[in-house]
């Protein structure tokens, strides 16, 4: 009997896949890889990080250069693939934007819904200062940002709470997602862009004239 069972119990475990395909020339292996690489990534709904891909290839399989294959491929189509939020994901190309909100309203990849200034402002705050609590950002800004505000940024999942604040009262800090990389097409935050580029996209104040620099950062 417990041969048996243990016969049946193997039996619904998943063939063990072949990473390294030996028996296959390298061309043909390369190839098969970057099939895998590519199946792999187009059928998750969120970025695919590497350890993920790593489960499907050689061990000295160079992922970095499966994606640059795979990149020069997709050139003549209308999706790519871009690495965002620490992984990689297809994603349609800009210049399709337009007939993609033509047939279904809104662009893929498009946030479901535009940010009000404030949102916005608080949001860059959040991106640049974070882990920063609440009360933090309205000193920043010199007026109240309500909680209100906050949950329109949470229920959108572009900002989480953080770590407690050492303040009194120990309140929660706010810091990004990956989805808020995922939806500004950001790998990391590395790549916000500098205090530089957002003085010249005149970001640095706002319209009803309340000046802060965000190169101060919060107090």
């Amino acid at each position: 009997m417990v041969g048996a069972a243990a016969r049946k119990a193997q039996n619904n475990q998943p063939a063990l896949l072949d990473t390294e395909l030996e028996h296959l020339p390298a061309d043909l292996r390369w190839r098969e890889w970057m099939g895998r690489v590519e199946a792999v990534i187009f059928a998750a709904n969120e970025p695919v990080r590497r350890e993920v891909l790593a489960r499907v290839v050689g061990k000295n399989c160079n992922l970095e250069l499966i994606i640059d294959d795979i990149r020069a491929e997709l050139a003549g189509c209308p999706y790519e693939l871009v690495a965002v939020a620490g992984g990689w994901q297809h994603r349609t190309k800009k210049i399709f934007g337009d007939a993609i909100r033509a047939a279904f309203g809104t662009a893929s990849g498009e946030r479901a819904k535009e940010l009000s200034q404030a949102e916005a402002l608080v949001l860059m705050c959040i991106a640049y200062f974070q882990p920063i609590t609440r009360g933090e950002m309205s000193s920043f800004f010199g007026k109240e940002v309500s909680r209100d505000l906050i949950g329109v940024l949470r229920a959108q999942e572009l900002i989480a709470s953080g770590p407690r604040s050492p303040q009194p009262g120990a309140p929660y800090t706010n810091v990004t997602t990956k989805n808020f990389l995922s939806q500004f097409g950001l790998d990391t935050l590395r790549q916000l862009p500098d205090f530089e580029a957002l003085e010249d996209a005149g970001l640095l104040k706002t319209e009803a004239g309340a000046k802060w620099d965000v190169s101060r950062g919060p107090p």
